[in-house]
């Protein structure tokens, strides 16, 4: 049965409220959305039927003429004279005032429209918490347009509480006969709020998960958090000091890690809520989070085997040191910002800015001489670390130098050796090079040829320690500026001069990195990188787009060693253990020392082993490991490994990643590596990789800039004061408030307008072209809002359009009777679904959604809702009852089409209809996706039906053309008996999508000749349209606007000619843009074509 059926509505009438025409999906659906706007702006079907249309009253179902009583057509005397009134109000108004334009006329027509509108109380959802929503009657004021907040409620705690998310196995417990189909969700990290980047990649995912789930097979989407370990911590540490003032060292390690779990359990579900909010169709049954229990044992597991295979090691090497977070940093965790010369940049700690992109020059005296030797340095400070001098062997200027010493001007006694090595350039600078092997990458490996001192200079938090002589206790960039002036004083200073440099920045902390001297955990990285190339290459794994692959391939090519160490507290601590010996000296760099266990007991063990008869204490790192090392696990550990469990039997490897192309090597490759190391398998066989989203003025989005959306403010609304509001909440300092709360001003002037989610799903996958960079802009997620109220509208009118006890077929095979608008929409509904599933598919979804944007908006909803009205009106029961059927088929096709990508609408939607017999299916996420069905393929149907079309949409042209709104007196003439035949047996649909304003319309065949008075409008080589036209515009006016526009696009015609047939264009522009170019002027010949025919039209015309 059809329940909660929307009230009937008259042929013409609009069926819902005002909502505008939806935004362009992409350059295929252009001429779709410009039909759009040229017609009503609600989100209902299309009007244009006849003013006299019966559907929806008492004679419809009779076809006859019903007689109007006395008190009708009183009541309808009574309106009219009231109309009457009010026009001649209006035209006073009009004249007692200036004209205004049509544009302000309708603005201010649709606020007074809107002011007359009632508004609804709060909505208030009386489902009881997981149970099926209750369906309240479709004519309900809360129900009269779409509204999201109504529409998206309850459904997910139903969802949820039945089960439908959880995979479905055999009854031997293997996966179903349609395969399946598994993604874990990259974990984000627990420090707080989800954004716009995590919306796009889940509503990607959702969408592949949902489709495939509808497709019948065994569907796994695994959720989880990321433990995140410095941003966490970062975060936890600002707020323990903006409440408490305190820092991590007055709560202790225990207590601040148990304040870290606190935090992260109320984040934590803060961050589920957005995910249940956004629809996501997660198995809350497996959720994992990187440090529980399961977790904590694979990694573990990891380091501690390993380690035992030499692969992770111990070593005393530079690493990237943030003074700010006081941990070690790899590579990919630091952001190198390029200067062209001197610049002042903002570090933290410091009240003002600190000058880089400046080399200073300087002069160290040499041992028992007169002689100075002059070197230069982009961080002077640096110079108090420096232990020897290095020039060219074959630079004569300082071979008498070799061998002997430089001397220290502020450090009593440090002499430094002047040594030769090819590394220094002869011709760069002076061709003498400071060495400082403590500091300095390049010196590093200079020192240690040269069997050089390695003096840190640095404390751990950016201050000069002993070493450091006069300068012990100052903060680093403040000695920058006085050891220049300190050097001035003794005579060693020479000049400064501005320098490109590269300044390596901490990409949390934004602070200036130090290359400092630590012992640390390396991991190896060179063969497991090169096992993971090869299954790329190989096509084992797959990824997308292709700039990625090519990326990948690029570092994997060229990896280093991975420094795994993090001076943390919050994280996977390192399961090694250090042997200290009584009486013996105990170096924590020398890895011997060290032993890694699963536990205590089993490090002790290999101690004894490795030290018999020696006593020793074991002592466990303090350091964590880098979170990308949890996070490598992420596709087996969540699958129960070192565990074999049941999902890892049978759902891994996982069949797609989709993720953010900017963590590629922090994370995908990782994966790769470990699990062909730890499982022998791939961890999934494709890897898509989603765009960036920057903000609409194309900038990467960060919360220094504010420019951080929230989906929740996408799918709710918020004002622009409140926007204000949030950016107080976090970290910002004023300065960035105030740089953020301008760029609000900007985008947002009148705040973010309630999107709801499934608009913002849509919108964000047809963003996807796999291609570049996503500039956000939230006029068009509103505009897909309107989308979602032109299929809300479109299923009310077919919901009106089912009798109460309507029971469709079985299944949506054809009955033989449809008439060819129903072949048509059915051969539509076909090739949509052949298109779509190949577009998922091949991964295309900008396509998949124009494909499904066309199929609802201009095929079912402009095209065969508003051409069924003539059938069910002035059709026979027969063709009444099979046009009804079709309506139902169309629209549920189109609802299961379109649920990936919009859940919440379209169960609301799909819950109303009535279930074809014998189909128990309890909701539209296990409903069956639509499939290409070879008897709905009708190429015929759809060529005749196109005609059909094309004269209809020839008719409105000329009718728009001349201005011509009734009486228009219409003639189709036909070329062929096939064109003839059909124009003939669709006559009333002609007629019906032709618009109100003919009065007359007739079939002419080949041999009769040319009707006169009238204008032509080709629709193809086999028909034409003629309207009317003598006596009703003025020929000669038409003749000189023709001309006119014949003259303008001449013009342009030369112009395209010249570009073409310049040389110089033909040699240096791409083929590809020339064919643009050419295409160009042939769209210009045949409008100068048109305007001759038209002008030639009118002279014969007026001599008719």
């Amino acid at each position: 049965m059809a329940t909660n059926a929307a009230s009937y509505n008259p042929i013409g009438k609009e069926t819902g409220p005002v909502s505008g025409k939806p935004p362009v999906l992409s350059n295929e659906t252009k001429d779709a959305v410009k039909h759009a706007a040229s017609s009503s702006t609600t989100g209902s079907h299309v009007p244009g039927q006849d003013a006299g249309s019966k559907v929806g009253t008492a004679e419809a179902g009779t076809g006859e003429k019903k007689v109007k009583s006395e008190k009708e057509l009183e009541r309808e005397r009574k309106k009219a004279e009231k109309q009457a009134k009010f026009d001649q109000k209006k035209a006073a108004q009009a004249n007692a005032t200036p004209a205004a334009t049509s544009k302000s006329k309708e603005k201010k027509a649709k606020a007074e429209k809107k002011a007359e509108e009632e508004v609804l109380p709060p909505y208030i959802e009386e489902t009881p918490a997981g149970e099926k929503k209750i369906l309240k009657p479709i004519d309900d004021p809360q129900y009269k347009a779409y509204n999201p907040i109504v529409v998206e409620s309850a459904w997910y705690d139903w969802w949820e509480k039945e089960g439908f998310f959880i995979p479905k196995f055999k009854e031997d417990g293997k996966v179903k006969d349609e395969g399946s189909f598994v993604i874990v969700e990259p974990p984000p990290n627990v420090t707080g709020n989800l954004h716009m980047g995590h919306a796009l990649g889940n509503a990607l995912i959702d969408l592949m998960i949902r489709y495939n789930r509808m497709h019948g097979k065994t569907t796994l989407w695994l959720p989880g958090c990321d433990h995140a370990g410095i941003s966490t911590q970062s975060v936890v540490e600002n707020m323990l000091w903006r409440r408490q003032q305190k820092t991590r060292h007055d709560l202790g390690r225990t207590k601040f890690v148990e304040t870290v779990w606190d935090w992260k359990h109320e984040y934590h579900q803060k961050i589920n809520n957005v995910f249940r909010r956004t629809g996501c169709s997660f198995d809350w049954t497996r959720e994992a989070f990187t440090m529980d229990q399961n977790f904590s044992a694979a990694v573990t597991e990891t380091f501690v085997r390993l380690h035992d295979e030499g692969i992770i090691y111990r070593a005393n090497r530079l690493v990237n040191w943030c003074t700010k977070l006081n941990t070690a940093l790899s590579n990919l965790e630091v952001v190198n910002k390029e200067l062209s010369g001197r610049t002042l940049l903002d570090v933290p700690g410091y009240d003002k800015k600190v000058e880089f992109g400046i080399i200073v020059h300087f002069k160290y005296e040499i041992e028992g001489t007169d002689e100075k030797i002059e070197v230069a340095t982009t961080r002077i400070e640096t110079m108090l670390g420096d232990t020897g001098v290095a020039v060219h062997p074959d630079d004569e200027r300082y071979k008498h130098l070799v061998g002997k010493n430089a001397v220290h001007p502020f450090i009593p006694g440090r002499l430094m050796p002047i040594v030769a090595d090819t590394y220094v350039e002869k011709e760069f600078g002076t061709g003498a090079v400071k060495i400082t092997p403590a500091h300095d990458p390049n010196d590093f490996a200079l020192g240690t040829r040269h069997n050089l001192e390695f003096i840190n200079i640095l404390t751990d938090d950016g201050k000069m320690n002993e070493n450091a002589g006069p300068y012990v206790g100052q903060k680093r960039f403040d000695v920058r500026y006085t050891i220049q002036e300190d050097l001035k004083k003794l005579g060693l200073y020479v000049d400064k001069k501005d320098n490109a440099m590269t300044v390596p920045l901490c990409e949390k902390s934004k602070d200036v990195i130090e290359p400092l001297m630590k012992p640390q955990w390396w991991m190896k990285m060179k063969d497991m990188a090169a096992a993971a190339l090869d299954i790329v290459e190989t096509g084992e794994i797959k990824i997308l787009p292709e700039t990625a692959e090519k990326s990948y391939v690029r570092w994997m090519e060229d990896v280093n060693d991975w420094c795994l160490s993090r001076q943390l507290w919050w994280g996977h601590q390192a399961p090694m253990y250090f042997a200290q010996i009584y009486g013996e000296e105990n170096d924590g760099a020398d890895g011997k020392l060290w032993f890694a266990g699963r536990t205590q007991e089993e490090a002790e063990a290999k101690a004894r082993k490795a030290f018999p008869g020696k006593n020793f204490t074991l002592k466990r790192d303090e350091d964590v490991l880098d979170t990308w090392f949890s996070s490598g696990l992420w596709p087996f550990a969540t699958m129960g490994w070192p565990n074999q469990t049941h999902d890892l039997e049978t759902l891994f490897p996982t069949s797609v990643l989709e993720t953010g192309w900017d963590i590629l090597f922090f994370w995908i490759a990782r994966m790769i590596m470990f699990s062909l190391k730890l499982t022998g398998k791939v961890p999934f066989t494709e890897v898509y990789c989603h765009s960036l989203i920057r903000d609409s003025e194309g900038r990467k989005m960060s919360k220094s800039l504010g420019n951080v959306i929230d989906p929740l403010d996408v799918i709710e609304g918020i004002a622009l004061p409140d926007l204000h509001k949030k950016l107080l909440v976090g970290n910002l300092n004023p300065i960035e408030v105030e740089r953020a709360t301008k760029y609000q001003k900007s985008a947002f002037p009148d705040g973010i307008p309630q999107c709801g989610t499934d608009a913002l799903r849509f919108a964000l996958v047809s963003y996807t072209t796999g291609g570049g960079d996503i500039a956000f802009d939230i006029k068009v997620i509103h505009g897909y809002r309107k989308f979602c109220n032109k299929i809300y509208q479109a299923t009310k009118y077919v919901l009106g359009k089912l009798d109460k006890d309507f029971i469709p077929q079985k299944t949506a095979k054809l009955t033989g009777k449809e008439s060819l608008a129903e072949r048509w929409i059915l051969h539509k509904m076909t090739m949509a679904a052949r298109d779509i599933n190949k577009a998922i598919t091949d991964r295309e979804f900008m396509r998949s959604t124009t494909i499904i944007y066309q199929y609802w908006y201009n095929q079912l909803c402009d095209v065969y809702i508003e051409n069924s009205k003539a059938i069910i009106q002035d059709g026979t029961p027969e063709e009444k009852q099979s046009a009804v059927e079709t309506l139902y088929t169309a629209l549920e096709g189109a609802l299961t089409m379109i649920h990936p990508y919009m859940p919440f609408l379209t169960e609301e939607l799909w819950q109303r209809l009535p279930r074809r017999p014998d189909d128990a299916t309890p909701s539209i996420v296990l409903a069956k996706y639509p499939v290409y069905d070879a008897s709905m393929d009708d190429p015929a149907s759809e060529e005749a039906y196109e005609l059909v079309l094309g004269i209809s949409k020839g008719v409105r042209s000329l009718m728009a053309e001349y201005s011509l709104k009734d009486e228009g007196q219409v003639f189709i003439q036909t070329y062929d008996s096939t064109s003839h035949t059909t124009a003939t047996e669709q006559i009333q649909s002609i007629k019906s999508l032709s618009g109100k304003g003919v009065s007359s319309l007739s079939i002419l065949s080949s041999s009769d000749s040319r009707p006169p008075g009238c204008v032509v409008f080709s629709v193809s080589s086999a028909c034409a349209v003629f309207l009317h036209v003598k006596g009703r515009v003025d020929m000669d006016a038409e003749i000189q606007k023709a001309s006119k526009k014949l003259d303008k696009t001449k013009q342009g015609i030369e112009r395209q000619k010249k570009i073409l047939g310049d040389k110089d264009y033909k040699e240096k522009v791409s083929k590809e843009l020339q064919e643009v170019e050419i295409n160009k002027l042939k769209d210009l010949e045949t409008e100068r074509n048109a305007f001759e025919e038209t002008i030639k039209q009118f002279e014969q015309l007026k001599m008719e």
